[in-house]
């Protein structure tokens, strides 16, 4: 979960909040499209890039914080004189009051997915898609978007797919360590007396197999299982197909015995 969504559901647990977000940008500006910063009545949570523009967006929260759940405007902001600024771009910002009873989709935000936001009358509604097709691309900005537009978004890089195979201490320690980055996991042990492992599924050898050699041309293939004739089969299966990297855990003996 990117920080922000982290921030925002604290936040929400202790009052209300706002959150502010960079739709677009042209020319120079300070943070880029996607940027956000949450914050509330007392406390300031990220930054879209200091200076007046962030004074500016951090008044126009505090002043939404004033109105019902949902309300948002979007506003355009030139980065020049009038702001006191002088990098020459311009900047779009949504600035929103976050609804406490409608946050189901914070607990989708993940890396690699896609966010639709709604603009209605008197209140925006936001969904988030996993995995689902890149949105369309953004055009240069234009006129403010109105009532009853669709703001898409992809949150961040794509999550790249990890098949790890292997529910030993090793596997478990890199499971651990996964969490958080933008990886797509998906873990599998061959053995039943493992099968209460949190995180990892259950699977025969054969399906193992078959999973490591359809692995997709942008996946990644981690083999640390506890049975080297299954590591060779998997790490063929592997390297006879398409995925993007293929890594093996083993001594400079194995890999020699391997190749």
């Amino acid at each position: 979960m990117p920080d922000w969504a982290g921030w925002a559901r604290e936040a929400l647990a202790r009052g209300p909040a706002a959150m502010v977000s960079v739709l677009l940008t042209s020319g120079s500006a300070p943070r880029p499209a996607g940027t956000r910063m949450i914050v509330t009545a007392t406390a300031l949570h990220g930054t879209i890039g200091g200076g007046r523009l962030e004074l500016q967006a951090l008044a126009q929260a505090r002043a939404i914080l004033a109105l019902e759940p949902g309300s948002w405007r979007v506003q355009d902001y030139p980065l020049g004189p009038l702001l006191g600024q002088c990098c020459g771009g311009r900047v779009r910002l949504l600035v929103e009051r976050l609804d406490p009873a409608a946050v189901g989709w914070l607990d989708q935000v993940t890396a690699g997915a896609l966010m639709v936001t709604e603009l209605g009358e008197t209140a925006l509604s936001r969904e988030v898609l996993r995995f689902n097709a890149a949105p369309p691309a953004r055009s240069a900005p234009g006129a403010c978007p109105q009532v009853g537009a669709r703001l898409c978004e992809r949150l961040g890089p794509p999550a790249r797919r990890v098949l790890l195979f292997g529910a030993g201490h090793v596997g478990r320690a890199i499971a651990r360590a996964a969490a958080g980055l933008p990886l797509d996991l998906d873990w599998y042990d061959t053995r039943a007396e493992w099968a209460d492992v949190p995180g990892a599924r259950l699977l025969d050898e054969a399906a193992a197999v078959a999973l490591a050699a359809g692995a997709a041309p942008d996946s990644a293939v981690v083999i640390l299982t506890h049975d080297h004739a299954l590591d060779y089969r998997l790490l063929a299966a592997a390297l006879a197909g398409e995925a993007r990297f293929v890594g093996m855990i083993g001594s400079a003996t194995k890999r020699a015995r391997f190749v």
